[in-house]
């Protein structure tokens, strides 16, 4: 019996969950619980931290969970980190759903890092105006350049002070077109876009835009993760389960 555990929170994870409901898998899709109201899904869900990789172990025995697929953000390093010594302890099959990461073109005008430390080297002490488009976890570390001015573009809005004096925010939820971004840059005057290098197209938008726009980005790597099996498009994963699923020998 096939009993699947979809880490999600990407536009990648619905579509894999629409898909396995179709297909009337057993199937549970958990969030991590950091936006207010989070995308409705065909699958059962779970909203929440799993209280690190014991925790996760001791879910997957219990719910006897046979796959893990993480469709979880590409900078989830720590959730993805868990799963893979999870799915190690436990035996569970895991692969990730991981979209490819972008790539600077021509026109391209990137600055790449290698973390949010780096990201805010990379600015200038002062006079800039940031599209700082990496959501809401990371914004303290900006704050040790308080004169710049922020544009921030957040799911949910602020539940409290925001640790940046000089700020605009925005609130809305992807995916983004290029003329919406385009005339977001030009409405706020944007000299530098910080961003942090998830892939896909939901967000890519931001990207044309500066190019079109010949604004400098900040891009930031992705973080690294413990070496794991990694498929790029839904129909990889539903054949990857369908073949996992098998008995051995067959």
């Amino acid at each position: 019996m096939t009993r699947i555990l979809l880490l999600g929170g990407t536009t990648e994870a619905s579509r894999l969950a629409r898909v396995l409901a179709e297909s009337s898998t057993d199937a549970v899709f958990s969030y991590a619980g950091r936006t207010a109201s989070p995308v409705a899904q065909p699958l059962p869900m779970r909203v929440g931290g799993f209280g690190g990789v014991e925790g996760l172990a001791a879910y997957l025995k219990q719910e006897e969970i046979t796959h893990v697929v993480d469709a979880t953000h590409p900078f989830a390093a720590q959730m993805s980190a868990n799963a893979v010594a999870a799915c190690a302890e436990t035996g569970v099959a895991l692969t990730a759903l991981e979209r490819a990461p972008w790539q600077a073109g021509e026109g391209d005008d990137w600055i790449s890092v290698a973390d949010m430390s780096a990201a805010v080297a990379a600015l200038p002490d002062q006079g800039a105006r940031v599209f700082l488009a990496i959501g809401k976890q990371n914004l303290d570390a900006f704050a040790v350049k308080p004169a710049n001015h922020y544009l921030l573009r957040l799911v949910d809005a602020p539940d409290g002070a925001l640790p940046l004096p000089d700020t605009s925010v925005v609130v809305a939820r992807g995916p983004f077109d290029v003329e919406t971004d385009t005339a977001l840059m030009r409405d706020h005057a944007i000299t530098h876009v910080v961003a942090k290098n998830a892939g896909g197209v939901g967000a890519e938008a931001k990207l044309t835009a500066a190019r079109a726009l010949g604004l400098p980005i900040v891009m930031i790597d992705r973080p690294h993760v413990p070496p794991r099996r990694i498929l790029r498009t839904v129909d990889q994963v539903m054949a990857w389960l369908g073949h996992s699923a098998e008995p051995s020998g067959a």
